[in-house]
């Protein structure tokens, strides 16, 4: 085992871990914000395993994963607006510390990388999975109140 996968395994059991407690009990609300949290957690491990495997096909994971979890979110967000209206969920620490992880894990992977077509691609997810991340948040959230009238 190597720091990489050491480094996956830490974030897989803290983070993804822990979401999934959050998806399987609670109210409502907890449950959307876990969901949209697991995504941002398991894409980098994804990253990190990648590396540590020396495995690229995992990147190509991570970028339909960094790609499709947020616009999950949003379809939540959108079907469950009445519910999520009377008592929306706030998650802006959980969220900006997800998007620490991300922007602490793409660096150190395309330090590794070097510079390439693979740094260009790890950059790119790192872009999705942080910028996705946060929107989904703040549509949970209520930020976009426009979104509930058609």
């Amino acid at each position: 085992m190597n720091g990489w996968i050491l480094a996956a395994a830490v974030i897989l059991a803290g983070g993804v871990g822990a979401t999934v407690w959050g998806v399987a009990t609670g109210p409502l609300r907890r449950r959307v914000v876990a969901q949209n949290l697991c995504t941002a957690f398991a894409c980098p491990a994804l990253l990190l395993l990648s590396q540590g495997y020396d495995r690229p096909s995992y990147v190509d994971l991570a970028l339909v994963l960094a790609l499709l979890g947020p616009v999950g979110t949003l379809v939540f967000a959108r079907l469950l607006a009445d519910e999520l209206a009377d008592d929306p969920p706030s998650a802006w620490g959980l969220t900006y510390a997800a998007a620490a992880v991300g922007a602490l894990v793409v660096p150190a992977v395309c330090v590794a990388a070097g510079p390439s077509r693979a740094m260009a691609k790890l950059l790119f997810v790192g872009v999705l999975l942080i910028g996705g991340n946060v929107v989904a948040s703040r549509a949970l959230s209520g930020g976009f109140p426009e979104a509930r009238h058609g």
